[in-house]
């Protein structure tokens, strides 16, 4: 089994001393070095597990120290040892990077208490890691294999299926073309639960914030409602899209912030009554750009309104108020809008209506090099 390192970097030999024989009896590898400069050295040669730092040395200090380690390798543990011990000393060097603090002078008691600690901290913040890691790999895994081995083969189904009932591989009757098409609209439905939980999965590596852009909210907004306007018609649904007030430039990634208002406004939609009406509006606030979406729909009870945002979370609807979808929606709206360090909340009563409102940062004007 290797040996844990630990470093003792202190200007007093007889500390030096005193601290390697106590931690060599008890199974360590222990290095040293006399100041700052040489720990330093040593820190980037023999990466520690744990580094003994002094505060009051000659050269660079004991701050210093601590702050250069949190640049090499953020997860070696320093515990800081000093015979000048104050409460204000502590806490800068806790502010620094330290783990604990031991004052001079120490019992080998003391010191092997303050180690074990430290390691078993150590242990910890790997352990955090490697299930992060695993986490991520399992991720990326349910990815891949939703998409190919699931999301892939329900798509040639139903292609499959819209040849058969387009006729082209013969006549079928009507009770069969009846079956078919029940069978398509389940696969239709599976596919959109697919395709939600592949976008939650992907929101979840933070790929929106990678992608973000200066973009315009009123010209998202516009091509959205031209593109969901035949669907409200159908239902004679009027959408109102004001004029925007002051600035609509944020810094977004086109993509999702489309997906996330597509939502907002086909719910509005979908949960409107007939001749009923939408209006999406923007505005700018101090720091933000605020859009409204109201709807004149059915509404949301009020004690549903903590619980919309969770994931599959469905409210209870009468049979004629029931439609289709995977739960989600809602939820990928506010994973977008927090992956935009903005916020969403909606006001609603059953019966009359929601307003859900989405603030997000202005843009900062970009620096133009030749002013």
């Amino acid at each position: 089994m290797k040996k844990e390192t630990i470093l003792i970097i202190d200007d007093d030999e007889s500390m030096r001393d005193s601290c390697s024989l106590i931690l060599t009896k008890d199974g360590f590898h222990t290095e040293s070095a006399e100041d700052g400069i040489q720990g330093l050295e040593k820190i980037k040669t023999i990466k520690p597990a744990l580094v003994l730092i002094d505060l009051k040395m000659p050269g660079i200090s004991g701050f210093e120290v601590l702050e250069q380690i949190q640049l090499i390798d953020p997860d070696i543990i320093p515990v800081v040892i000093t015979g000048y011990a104050t409460v204000e000393s502590a806490v800068e060097a806790m502010k620094k990077g330290a783990y604990d603090f031991l004052p001079k002078p120490f019992t080998p008691q003391e010191l092997r208490i303050i180690i074990r600690r430290g390691l078993e901290r150590k242990k910890l913040i790997q352990e955090a890691e490697t299930l992060r890691h695993e986490k991520k790999l399992v991720e990326e895994n349910f990815i891949t294999m939703v998409t190919h081995q699931l999301r892939s083969p329900l798509i040639a189904i139903l292609q499959y299926f819209e040849v058969i009932l387009g006729g082209m591989v013969g006549v079928i009757q009507a009770e069969q073309k009846e079956m078919i098409s029940k069978a398509k609209e389940r696969l239709e439905s599976l596919l959109e639960l697919i395709n939600d939980w592949l976008d939650i999965a992907r929101m979840t590596s933070g790929s929106i914030v990678e992608k973000r852009q200066p973009m315009s909210l009123q010209e998202i907004l516009k091509k959205l409602v031209e593109f969901i306007q035949p669907a409200a018609e159908e239902n004679k649904i009027t959408i109102h899209l004001q004029p925007p007030v002051g600035q609509d430039s944020v810094m977004g990634d086109p993509e999702s912030l489309e997906q996330a208002f597509t939502n907002l406004i086909t719910n509005a939609v979908k949960y409107n009554r007939p001749r009923g009406s939408i209006t999406v509006s923007v505005r700018e606030e101090e720091s933000d750009v605020m859009v409204t979406i109201a709807d004149t729909g059915v509404g949301i009870p009020k004690e549903n309104l903590p619980f919309i945002f969770d994931q599959f979370y469905r409210v209870q609807r009468t049979e004629n108020q029931k439609t289709k979808g995977s739960g989600l929606g809602l939820t990928i709206t506010k994973k977008i809008v927090d992956a935009h360090e903005g916020s969403i909340d909606v006001s609603s009563e059953n019966g009359k209506g929601s307003l859900f409102t989405v603030r997000l940062p202005k843009a900062k004007p970009q620096h133009n090099p030749s002013e």
